[in-house]
């Protein structure tokens, strides 16, 4: 998604209040209003090819799956983001209507207006959700895959993935070819 910056300020409630009416959604960074337009179609792809992949997995293990339009709280007072794809298996989730407070998994997919967001400043905020097990980078351009696991303590351990490689999911018990998540995918040339 390609994200644009929205001149306004506003608090939390009127953030909460003001964005289910909008057209387009719009993240929430300590009291900025951060516009989401619209992706590649190569981005589109391998999201809904993620999605085909793991439902039927996450689904089985009691979890439930949501895609772009569902937002994650990674604290009640300055951060709401929209990521990809994102897994929660929290009874507490399992029933919300509005966001998703305690996620397991998620999966953003990089874009070049949105890589250094993903990689920096979303990435430092899902690290501080304790239910997340995996955040996982998935390229839009190129067959490249980035998967940060929760290891002990504050460690999270790194694992690249491209063509060739079986992709693993350990938050969803799932694993797969990486080419599947990039199937009729056509990549723009550089």
């Amino acid at each position: 998604m390609i994200v644009t910056p929205q001149p306004q300020k506003m608090s939390i409630e009127e953030y909460l209040e003001w964005e289910p009416c909008q057209e387009i959604r719009h993240e929430y960074v300590d009291g900025e209003v951060l516009a989401m337009t619209g992706g590649t179609i190569p981005h589109n792809d391998i999201a809904i090819n993620l999605l085909t992949l793991v439902r039927s997995q996450v689904r089985a293990r009691g979890c439930r799956i949501n895609m772009a339009d569902v937002k994650v709280q990674i604290n009640a007072s300055s951060l709401y983001y929209y990521p990809d794809l994102i897994v929660s298996c929290d009874p507490r989730d399992l029933t919300a209507h509005k966001l998703i407070q305690y996620p397991k998994l998620i999966v953003e997919i990089l874009s070049p207006s949105t890589e250094s967001r993903d990689r920096g400043d979303k990435f430092t905020a899902y690290r501080n959700i304790p239910t997340l097990q995996e955040y996982v980078l998935i390229d839009s351009e190129k067959v490249s895959i980035e998967c940060y696991r929760r290891g002990e303590g504050r460690m999270w351990l790194y694992t690249p993935y491209t063509n060739g490689d079986i992709l693993t999911l350990e938050s969803i018990a799932w694993e797969g070819p990486t080419e599947l998540l990039y199937e009729d995918v056509q990549f723009f040339p550089q």
